[in-house]
């Protein structure tokens, strides 16, 4: 569970709007990482699993009335407000939000971030920055990284930095973030541009190029595929997808993630969660006789 983030001063130079975070997760990249969810993103994804963090806040209020706890309200201006004090966690702000969003993303600074990191640091490999999409907001990402090598607390300094993606990332972003990050972790929907804009609202061109960009540079921690059944997962173009990742980098490293229904919206598409058979065909489809470390999740 994504934990809500406690408000903090107001936007300006130096500050990201953060969904949320995470203290302690294993599924987000190498070893025990602090996991920080920005807001906003590029694609919408029929089968996003954090639709939440989608789309900043337009303040539209639908969300007020119901609250159970009565955490949210609004300011003289108009605009929501968010008591995490009194907010008891309930999810009723997200369900009945009609744009994809959360009144409880609140702009933070790096320090407020770092101070949150400092306490479970010894017992973490690294942070990684998802979303969202991590990359729309590339200079307060950067900042986090640049601020978790010189942090004083060595427990801290030592941690790997990691983002993860969906990819559509510009070279002048990846110029930015490069310099600060260890890896980063791409997804990609579709080798097929078609399919691919069927899943996400966007070509995929940018998730390609970034693909290219980053193997070869040695900042690619590895590509991710979420696989929906009926959609992307027809033999020959999880073939065609392995052998031209094997084309960038012949031991590419490779995640095969079967789409799962928790926490998708509802969709005017069936959606059905591949069985474990189902999943290791994919594997073996993309892998074929190919050197590519592939795993499934």
């Amino acid at each position: 569970m994504i934990r809500a983030t406690p408000p903090g001063p107001a936007a300006g130079a130096g500050r990201g709007l953060v969904a949320g975070t995470v203290e302690f997760s294993a599924v987000d990249g190498p070893g025990n990482r602090f996991v920080v969810f920005l807001q906003g993103c590029t694609f919408d994804c029929l089968v996003c699993h954090n639709p939440s963090t989608i789309n900043p806040c337009i303040d539209c209020g639908d969300c007020v009335a119901g609250c159970p706890s009565g955490a949210l309200g609004f300011d003289p201006t108009g605009k929501v407000t968010w008591d995490a004090h009194r907010c008891t966690d309930s999810e009723q702000c997200i369900e009945v939000c009609r744009y994809a969003s959360s009144p409880k993303a609140r702009h933070l600074a790096v320090a407020d971030l770092l101070a949150l990191i400092r306490p479970a640091a010894p017992f973490l490999s690294g942070v990684t920055v998802t979303g969202g999409e991590a990359t729309m907001q590339a200079p307060f990402v950067r900042a986090l990284f640049d601020g978790i090598r010189a942090d004083r607390d060595p427990a801290v300094a030592r941690l790997t930095c990691f983002i993860d993606t969906n990819g559509d990332v510009d070279r002048a972003t990846w110029e930015v973030l490069e310099p600060a990050m260890d890896a980063a972790m791409v997804d990609l929907k579709s080798l097929d541009p078609a399919i691919h804009e069927r899943l996400t609202g966007r070509r995929n061109g940018k998730v390609l190029s970034s693909i290219e960009r980053l193997a070869p540079a040695g900042k690619l921690h590895e590509v991710r595929l979420l696989v929906v059944p009926g959609i992307n997962d027809a033999d020959e173009l999880l073939d065609a997808t392995g052998a031209w990742l094997a084309g960038v980098d012949p031991a590419m490293r490779v995640r095969v993630m079967g789409m799962r229904r928790h926490g998708v919206r509802p969709t005017p598409v069936p959606l059905v969660e591949p069985t474990a058979e189902q999943l290791a065909g994919y594997v073996a489809a993309v892998r074929g006789d190919r050197a590519l470390q592939v795993c499934s999740t």
